[in-house]
């Protein structure tokens, strides 16, 4: 049995299922290991991890921890009370005719990002032309459908995740910055901010930057430094606005002090700060990364919920009511047993979105016939849960 613990309640003999620490890197080779003596657990307390989960079956037990399944429960629950939204007062494109020009703007996105991210490596200062021109069009496209560029940015292959996560991380950065009320100047100076904010890992040793496995403590400190390098070149650029430098120097700030480069905490981070933390280990966990799997949209949700000393409550609760308990893009199972790709992630309630029903699981087929089912009409069934779409071999964005 899976049950989450405290830090404090780990002891010799116990089996780590999950160190659940999110961005912090820790001195393991995996998330599950054995605690064979006290110097393992030393180690993880002063990592400053504070909650994990233990496998009961493959170790010690602590009787009256709480199980994975009502962890989950608990958090879904609380995300629950957040679904109830407004309906968008703007009339919107479709997705289906939107998502034909985001693809040609993640195109022209991906190419200024390489470009960028090659000029800078080989010494080269940064041209913010074509990235100003490229965050124009993601502004454009994200006040006509926010939702076509945000289900292409989960579309990323490993070798290209570098490039992508900067245009997926300005999409989220726009589209949350757009609900949350920022006027044109400050949509576009986060935008540009946040495709940037990795820019100074440029600066950082390929085989570390490339590296499969875990980093040890020596190279996880010269990795952190792709924060500072990238304060540099920002500073040295002309016409970058404070806001840019702000979102791409404290995206690994977290509000308990124990994020980086300065150790912030709280209020001492700025909002716009605060955003690029969640926007960017948003799109970091729903990527394949070479070290680490990819998580569906909603599970990162819950974690982002659940990690509460890291990431301001409030701005996690917002963000949902941004992109949607299941966001656009994520294949989920109806009561019945039906599979469905949301289309929209509900006007009216987050649980309740519009989805494409194209595969019967009771019967493990495709529907002949896809069709388009809105939850949120009177005497709709409802998500049981979110899939993940490899275990049924469907690709999402397909349907979309």
């Amino acid at each position: 049995m899976i049950k989450k613990i405290k830090v404090e309640q780990l002891e010799t003999g116990m089996y780590i299922h999950d160190l659940d620490c999110g961005w912090m890197q820790h001195p393991f080779l995996s998330n599950s290991l054995k605690v064979k003596n006290d110097k393992i657990v030393e180690k993880i307390v002063n990592y400053g991890i504070r909650d994990l989960y233990i496998d009961t079956e493959k170790g010690l037990d602590v009787e009256d921890a709480r199980t994975v399944d009502e962890v989950n429960r608990e958090i879904q629950s609380e995300i629950n009370k957040i679904a109830d939204r407004q309906p968008p007062s703007e009339i919107r494109v479709p997705i289906e005719k939107e998502i034909v020009k985001a693809k040609e703007i993640r195109k022209e996105a991906k190419k200024t990002v390489h470009d960028l991210m090659d000029e800078v490596r080989f010494g080269k200062k940064i041209n913010t032309e074509n990235v100003e021109n490229v965050v124009d069009k993601m502004v454009d496209s994200i006040f006509r459908n926010e939702d076509a560029l945000i289900s292409l940015g989960r579309i990323k292959h490993t070798d290209e995740y570098t490039y992508m996560h900067s245009m997926s991380v300005c999409v989220l950065m726009i589209s949350f910055g757009k609900q949350l009320g920022f006027d044109a100047k400050q949509l576009r100076e986060a935008g540009i901010g946040a495709m940037l904010h990795d820019i100074g890992k440029m600066k950082v040793p390929q085989e570390i930057l490339n590296c499969t496995g875990g980093l040890n403590d020596q190279q996880y400190e010269i990795m952190k430094k792709h924060v500072e390098y990238a304060r540099d070149l920002l500073d040295e650029t002309a016409g970058i606005s404070e806001l840019s430098k702000t979102v791409a120097c404290q995206h690994h700030e977290r509000i308990d002090g124990r994020g980086y480069p300065k150790g912030l905490k709280g209020d001492e981070i700025s909002m716009y700060g605060q955003i690029a933390a969640i926007a960017d280990v948003y799109d970091a966990m729903t990527s394949q990364r070479c070290y680490q799997r990819k998580y569906e949209p909603t599970e990162v949700l819950r974690k982002l919920y659940e990690w509460d000393s890291f990431y301001n409550k409030d701005l996690v609760e917002k963000f949902v009511r941004c992109i949607g308990i299941y966001p656009v893009g994520t294949l989920v199972r109806l009561e019945s047993g039906l599979l469905g790709v949301v289309l929209d992630h509900g006007s009216n309630n987050l649980l309740r979105p519009h989805v494409r029903i194209i595969y019967d699981a009771k019967r493990s087929k495709y529907i002949s016939t896809s069709y388009d089912l809105d939850l949120a009409e009177k005497g709709s069934e409802k998500v049981d849960n979110y899939e993940v779409p490899e275990k049924w071999g469907i690709k999402p964005e397909l349907y979309l």
